[in-house]
């Protein structure tokens, strides 16, 4: 006969961890002014261990259900049945060699146990697979993967409070601007705020040949997402010219219905650089929207973020810029610290010091190349020799990515030969400022003393061989 002692445990599920993710965060925004709770934190606020917490969150190891309630319960929640699942673990077993129909019987049973426990593993491991989806696009609010960059998210919530205020978000792509303006969002709406987030990509072509069209999209968008009728032909007064219809009609129609403050979001501004016929005018009247608020009540009700990947080089007058006002944030790349606290978040726990070394050699901290780094090694049992080595090769897992810097260098023949230039050199080269401003752009360099240099590794062997047949 099978003897067995087990020992029973419990592990959150996607569900659980998702709602306790929300509430921290919650508590973060509310009690803590937005500032991230280290573990060492929330175990003094749950008067649990760190190893303990480290358990629950990896969603792979066991902890007592009163732990998880004790957790729940300090962050105002109430544990759920589907928060969390049951796990056994099997601790001393002593088998009797008895050949009888009573062994046989029990055999056959602990194999039904055997076939049970496999199920329940591999829906555990859905669950966690769910839970971490391929790191393509912002990464969601209730997902254990997003990395804070101290002391960014900090002064862009306390920023937000400010009336009439502008934050300004300039980083390269994939650098993670998208997810810090979900998280800001979030905290403003916490703070009773409204939030209108609009990406600039949406505008159809017909509204950006026409800047009245343009501003009739952009009110219309504003106030769709406001809950407002957007009642424009009503509201808007062509006769007056289009530039001060739309501030009446943002001051005196919309703005005068919200009892609370308006975040407007504007992603993916530097598009409007592709229409030189109208993104004069328009950064200009988004100037004077700015200046309102100095000496209007009413328009200090707005919060402007502006969010973009470069300025361009466009004869403006600095007088009418929006982009040398406000709070000027910057996405900068992962330290290692940083890149090691994500790694565990995986539960890559078999990573050594020298990977690190490796993985940072090749990528450097590029946020996005370090989350699809991560992903590849624990989802699709690669080691991250076979990374390196097919990426030096042909792009491997990162392909898509540089694929699409490719087509920007592509689209600008000169602009690739300034980059295989730097690609080329042993040393400091003298070089145009206005491609080496846009080569920071796109992300593609980066500077050490007076030199400039390749991003990374992984770049400097791409470009190198793709430049080669084309520049």
């Amino acid at each position: 006969m099978y003897k067995t002692k087990r020992k029973r445990g419990v592990i959150l599920t996607s569900t659980g961890i998702k709602r306790l993710q929300s509430a921290i965060l919650s508590v973060e925004i509310i009690e803590n002014k937005g500032e991230h709770l280290s573990l060492e934190e929330i175990s003094s606020r749950i008067h649990v261990s760190t190893r303990t917490l480290s358990k629950l969150w990896s969603l792979s190891e066991s902890v007592d259900q009163k732990t998880i309630k004790l957790c729940f319960s300090t962050f105002n929640l109430e544990l759920h049945s589907e928060d969390y699942t049951i796990a056994n673990k099997v601790n001393e077993t002593e088998t009797s060699k008895l050949l009888s129909i009573a062994n046989i019987k029990e055999d056959l049973s602990q194999r039904s146990k055997l076939t049970s426990f496999v199920e329940e593993h591999q829906t555990r491991t859905e669950q966690i697979e769910n839970l971490c989806s391929y790191p393509d696009g912002p990464i969601p609010l209730a997902s254990p993967f997003y990395i804070e960059r101290p002391p960014l998210e900090r002064k862009v919530y306390r920023e937000v409070t400010t009336s009439g205020c502008v934050i300004r978000i300039k980083s390269p792509k994939q650098m993670g601007k998208s997810s810090l303006v979900l998280r800001l969002c979030a905290f403003a709406q916490k703070q009773g705020y409204q939030t209108v987030n609009l990406n600039c990509y949406q505008f159809h072509n017909e509204s950006l040949t026409d800047l009245n069209k343009l501003l009739r999209h952009l009110c219309w968008k504003i106030a769709t997402q406001l809950g407002i009728d957007p009642n424009l032909k009503e509201k808007w007064n062509e006769e007056i010219g289009y530039n001060l219809s739309s501030g009446f009609y943002l001051e005196n129609y919309l703005l005068d219905q919200c009892q609370s403050p308006v975040v407007l979001v504007l992603n993916e501004v530097d598009h409007f650089f592709e229409y030189p016929h109208i993104c004069q005018e328009f950064f200009a009247l988004l100037r004077s929207w700015c200046e309102e608020v100095r000496h209007n009540p009413k328009w200090q009700k707005l919060r402007l973020v502006m969010v973009y990947s470069s300025e361009e080089y466009i004869s403006m007058d600095i007088n009418l810029s929006p982009f040398n006002i406000g709070l000027p944030i910057r996405l900068n790349d992962f330290t290692q610290p940083q890149v090691e606290d994500l790694a565990r978040r995986y539960s890559l726990d078999s990573f050594k010091a020298k990977d690190f070394a490796q993985l940072m050699l090749l990528v450097r901290g590029h946020p996005a190349l370090i989350q699809i780094s991560l992903y590849y090694l624990k989802y699709h049992e690669m080691t991250l020799q076979e990374i390196i080595e097919e990426a030096i090769a042909n792009g491997g897992i990162y392909r898509d990515l540089l694929w699409r810097q490719l087509i920007k260098l592509q689209e600008n023949p000169r602009l690739a030969k300034t980059y295989a230039e730097i690609l080329a050199a042993k040393q400091s080269i003298p070089l145009n400022p206005i491609e080496t401003y846009k080569l920071e752009s796109l992300g593609l360099i980066r500077f050490e003393g007076d030199r400039i240099l390749p991003r990374c590794e992984l770049y400097r062997a791409y470009f190198a061989k793709q430049l080669s047949t084309i520049v």
